[in-house]
């Protein structure tokens, strides 16, 4: 009798030195977050000031591109399937959360009748099986820090989408802008050379001038006007996709596009005027009044610092994918160790002759106790699966510094591109200026034959070159201050206090699906003091 009662009781020992051993462990490294990057020595430490990258399309003082961003980011459907990874990842973590508890809870049953040897049998059983690995090393563990940093990565790959879109909105609103110019330009420029080709028809009819002048002027004109469908491509091109980044059709963009404070139009009549000799000439110094580009207004050298840089969504989401990989190295070191399970079983089970079914006292059965099992000849492969995850987790590390490197060339690019641009811009404006005033001058003098229909000619398409390089310029000045604002990773933060999960889809979703608490108003917003 005694022996009988030293041996459950051992096993109650056990089982409680394994219950006491269980989580006190993690194998494998730490995660000690990334090195340091290399950054510029021109760029100062410090507290970087977000609020001026917060809602930088402001700077264009632009109502037309503030709604259409505003309308990309509640309607872009590249956001919606970020924000649904984030609730897969969510729902991952949630798996491997669960695994710290019993891994396997069986409630299984069975009933059967049987004949042989012309006697029937009864046979029946209900069983509940519980078995639990015990997390001693960290594995379970390790899974769940693996599984809450992805969650987090996915959280800023969103934040990654959203600068991205924004920037795309501004951009393709910047070409669509830089196109109306250009045709604008391209407009006045063909009303002028009517004027110089009636001009020069009338000179033609008095024998003043060749024929050869005059099918070089109808030439020219059929050249520019040809210069119109390619330039009304590049503007359509545009408009289509800011109707994908707005998740709707190109036909409802002419409204979007359409409204603002600006004007859009151009009034050649304020523009040209005839001479008392019926002469062309233009107004000159009147540039601004095609300006349908918008014009950033700020000082780019007081925006550069280089904690600001680090927290580009893209380099946060390759840290946390970094501290993911890291985790990774302790699931896979944790097989090297025995694993020490807590299993039981609790049943009824009967199987006796028909009509002779035995007694519930001896039908019930139960079983408990602990169980280990360790891969003690595993010829390798446990070892080169902590190699692999080790190299994961080494090159993840490479590809953070690879792309902070990029997002510094990125920073520099932009703001070299916007500074030197300005410059050209200045210098074109003052070209622009004199090509007017030579046109001018040569028109009149053409008039009054002091110089050839060839000098002519060539300040004409001197003008209408000039012009079409003045309104890209503008609009390259405008999009390398959307790259920079894109290379430091600015306005992601206005998704705080919003919505992953737009209120529409999870309605639908939990229709579906139980989703428990996931779909909550809450539970689907990012917290207003995410950083």
């Amino acid at each position: 009798m005694k022996t009988n009662r030293i041996a459950p009781l051992s096993g109650l020992l056990l089982t409680a030195a394994l219950l006491t051993m269980s989580g006190c462990t993690k194998v494998g490294p730490d995660f000690g977050g990334v090195e340091k990057p290399p950054m510029p020595a021109a760029w100062p430490e410090g507290r970087a000031d977000e609020n001026a990258t917060v809602s930088w399309w402001k700077v264009f003082n632009d109502p037309t591109l503030d709604r259409l961003v505003e309308t990309a980011c509640a309607q872009n459907l590249d956001l919606e399937s970020a924000g649904l990874r984030i609730l897969q990842a969510r729902a991952a973590l949630g798996i491997s959360e669960g695994l710290r508890y019993p891994q396997k809870q069986t409630l299984s049953g069975s009933a059967a009748w049987s004949y042989r040897q012309e006697r029937g049998f009864n046979s029946a059983g209900v069983n509940f099986d519980l078995g639990w690995e015990m997390d001693v090393w960290g594995k379970y563990a390790r899974g769940i820090e693996s599984a809450e940093a992805t969650l987090y990565a996915g959280v800023m790959s969103y934040q990654n989408i959203l600068v991205s879109v924004i920037a795309e909105v501004a951009r393709n609103y910047i070409a669509y802008r830089t196109a109306e110019e250009r045709i604008a330009y391209a407009r006045r420029n063909i009303v002028i050379q009517e004027r110089v080709t009636e001009m020069t028809q009338i000179q033609f009819n008095s024998g003043n001038v060749s024929e050869l002048d005059m099918q070089q002027a109808r030439s020219q004109l059929y050249a520019t006007r040809a210069t119109l469908p390619a330039i009304e491509l590049t503007k359509m091109q545009a408009r289509n996709a800011l109707a994908v980044l707005l998740g709707t059709t190109p036909d409802r963009m002419e409204t979007l596009l359409a409204k603002g404070d600006h004007t859009r139009h151009d009034d050649i009549r304020n523009y040209i005027r005839m001479s008392k000799a019926d002469v062309v000439q233009l107004e000159e110094g009147r540039r601004s009044e095609v300006s349908m580009i918008p014009v950033a207004h700020f000082d780019p050298m007081t925006k550069i610092d280089a904690a600001l840089l680090r927290r580009r969504p893209d380099l946060k989401a390759a840290e946390f994918q970094a501290h993911a990989a890291s985790a990774d190295i302790g699931v896979a070191t944790a097989e090297l160790y025995p694993s020490f399970t807590l299993f039981g079983t609790i049943g009824y089970n009967t199987n006796d002759i028909l009509d002779r079914w035995v007694s519930a006292p001896k039908a019930l059965g139960v079983s408990i106790g602990p169980a280990f099992s360790w891969n003690i000849w595993q010829y390798g492969r446990i070892k080169n699966s902590i190699r692999l995850q080790d190299a994961v987790f080494e090159e993840s590390l490479v590809n953070y510094n690879n792309k902070v490197i990029r997002a510094v060339s990125e920073v520099s690019n932009a703001l070299y591109g916007y500074n030197l641009t300005k410059e050209q811009l200045v210098e074109n404006e003052k070209a622009l200026d004199a090509t007017v005033r030579a046109f001018n001058l040569s028109a009149t003098q053409y008039n009054n034959g002091l110089v050839s229909y060839q000098r002519l000619l060539s300040t004409v398409e001197n003008l209408t070159r000039t012009q079409d390089r003045y309104a890209q310029i503008r609009g390259a000045l405008a999009t390398n201050a959307v790259l920079l604002y894109k290379a430091l990773g600015g306005g992601w933060q206005i998704s705080r206090g919003k919505r992953y999960v737009s209120e529409a889809r999870a309605k639908k979703m939990a229709e579906r699906t139980d989703w428990g608490g996931y779909l909550d108003g809450n539970a689907t917003r990012f917290p207003e003091t995410m950083k």
